[in-house]
């Protein structure tokens, strides 16, 4: 690999690393009780300022690594598309099957916009849901961006890319967990100890054991 494809992974991985710090902080404990006590009854507009900032910064980072693509150095090819299909099946099922028990207008921010409160949890009523998918996993949207994003051919800039964006979908999910700790105390704390984070090891072990 020549010098200058070294130099623009470089910039597209601290461009990558810098969209998650960023994003992170803005939607960070620190922050959003910062900016709610400031703006007061303005407040409500943050989520959908901090949504709409988040795709459009990161749309300059995807830009810049569709403009560095190389050829692919794995495909799903023969046989292994196949896989690459229940990888994006499976991706998009758990999409689905989060979306019903997350709420689409709060996730967007227009919930808050209309009733003026905000809560961390995305779900409806903004209550702890551990019901559906939910008993299984505990961010089933977090697995589903892992699935898709490496169901999809690999050059070394999508490599980059998905490396950067695997590390921060965890650290993400730990820091959310914080946030819901929070909110919701011994709630949360339970639920955590009866249902696992993003792999459903706990889900699987309990049907085998009940077989």
């Amino acid at each position: 690999m020549e010098l200058s494809n070294y130099t623009d992974h470089v910039v597209l991985a601290l461009l990558a690393a810098c969209w998650c710090v960023l994003h992170s902080a803005l939607i960070s404990i620190t922050v959003t009780e910062f900016l709610e006590r400031r703006l007061a009854a303005h407040y409500r507009f943050y989520r959908l300022f901090f949504n709409f900032f988040a795709v459009l910064s990161l749309a300059v980072v995807i830009l810049y690594q569709w403009s560095i693509r190389t050829a692919p150095v794995f495909d799903w090819n023969d046989y292994l598309r196949v896989i690459q299909g229940m990888l994006i099946g499976l991706g998009l099922l758990l999409f689905v099957l989060g979306a019903r028990r997350y709420d689409a207008r709060r996730f967007l921010g227009l919930t808050q916009i209309k009733e003026g409160v905000s809560t961390r949890a995305m779900t409806h009523g903004g209550e702890l849901d551990t019901s559906g998918i939910s008993s299984v996993i505990r961010h089933p949207w977090y697995l589903a961006l892992l699935l898709l994003i490496w169901a999809r051919p690999l050059d070394p800039s999508v490599i980059v890319l998905n490396a950067v964006f695997s590390v921060y979908i965890v650290i993400g999910a730990f820091l959310e967990e914080r946030k819901l700790v929070r909110e919701f105390g011994e709630k949360y704390r339970d639920y955590q100890q009866r249902v696992s984070m993003l792999l459903p090891v706990k889900w699987l072990k309990a049907r085998l054991m009940g077989w």
